[in-house]
């Protein structure tokens, strides 16, 4: 039986971080940085209106891919693994269309019908989950894997994997061990 790998989709696949600096610092005429902006150097009310921009429906559209490995390495691992998308679209509710566009684009080849919008992933029901957000692996039930970046600096306790090339050693040491058995 094919194991399973969920990947969340923000600061993973897709560089959701520099379109909302972008997007914020234009709105409010600012220069802060991701880390003002995400630690709360708004006031509640523009705290608010952030949240609007970035849940308007085509926010999530036209983002960058993160790293340009994550297509190869994806494509790679869906031929040994079922590859699942688990997003925690529930935080921006109208990013649903923009965020499975999006993928639909960008992996061509993963299953639409494995897209997981959720909220907390410890719903999602795999192996291992690639996340950049701690609190999203302790919820989750399988083996989770941290993705690298400056918000987790410290944190040790998953494996931490650098980029998609990361992922791929990752996981082929996973097969490695498993071949020796």
């Amino acid at each position: 039986m094919r194991k399973s790998i969920a990947v969340d989709m923000d600061q993973v696949l897709a560089n959701f971080i520099d379109k909302a600096v972008a997007a914020s610092n234009a709105h409010f005429g600012e220069q802060l940085s991701a880390y003002e902006i995400f630690r709360g150097e708004h006031s509640e009310e523009k705290r608010q209106q952030f949240w609007q921009i970035i849940n308007e429906p085509d926010f999530f559209r036209d983002l960058a891919l993160l790293d340009e490995d994550a297509y190869d390495v994806l494509k790679e691992l869906n031929e040994t693994y079922d590859i699942y998308i688990a997003t925690a679209a529930m935080d921006v509710p109208g990013s649903f269309l923009a965020k499975y566009d999006w993928l639909r684009e960008h992996f061509p080849f993963l299953n639409p019908q494995y897209f997981i919008f959720c909220g907390n992933k410890k719903v999602v029901n795999a192996d291992y989950l690639i996340d950049d957000t701690v609190q999203q692996l302790r919820n989750f039930t399988g083996q989770g894997i941290l993705f690298d970046q400056p918000s987790n600096q410290g944190d040790t306790e998953f494996p931490r994997v650098h980029g998609w090339k990361g992922v791929r050693d990752y996981f082929a040491n996973v097969e490695a061990h498993v071949n020796v058995k």
